[in-house]
């Protein structure tokens, strides 16, 4: 007996950043922030990973910040809503560019003692020095488990100056 694939199609992320401002005026941004799209998948493909670099900046005393992460499924979970039931993937951040794999983040749970490029607000990103990465991982478990068709969630990410 020969089993075929499944293949699901048009998986996408959707990020949505948030920047917070402290009482004392120190500010942090994140730029160049892009939506994943993982195309179409065959459920025997493994773990399915993607990383993109992003700009982090902060006027805080030595660039600090802190990070976290909101999935668009229940309570705020890292799920992709599709053809049927969600399907979870994992949320990585690595404190340097160019990077496949990171610190874990769990769902609304603030990741701190982050560098940003410590070149004041903006001037570092607007010089080209991407600061961080942000990776996505499908795992090969929850796509050998999916429904066949296209999956979609947004990704929160709320930076704040430490």
């Amino acid at each position: 007996m020969r089993v075929l694939p499944t293949l699901l199609t048009g998986i996408a992320l959707a990020l949505s950043p948030c920047l917070l401002q402290r009482a004392w005026a120190q500010q942090v941004q994140i730029t160049r922030l892009a939506d994943f799209s993982f195309g179409v998948l065959a459920t025997t493909a493994g773990d399915v990973t993607q990383s993109r670099n992003v700009c982090v900046s902060a006027t805080s005393l030595g660039g600090g910040y802190s990070i976290r992460a909101i999935g668009s499924g229940g309570g705020g979970a890292f799920t992709l809503a599709g053809a049927g039931a969600p399907m979870a993937y994992d949320v990585q951040w690595a404190a340097r560019p160019n990077q496949s794999n990171g610190l874990a983040l769990q769902p609304g749970t603030t990741r701190g003692g982050l560098v940003s490029t410590a070149l004041g607000l903006n001037l570092g990103c607007v010089l080209g020095n991407d600061s961080a990465s942000l990776i996505i991982a499908l795992r090969a478990a929850d796509l050998s488990a999916a429904t066949a068709g296209a999956y979609t969630g947004t990704l929160t990410l709320l930076v704040a100056a430490e």
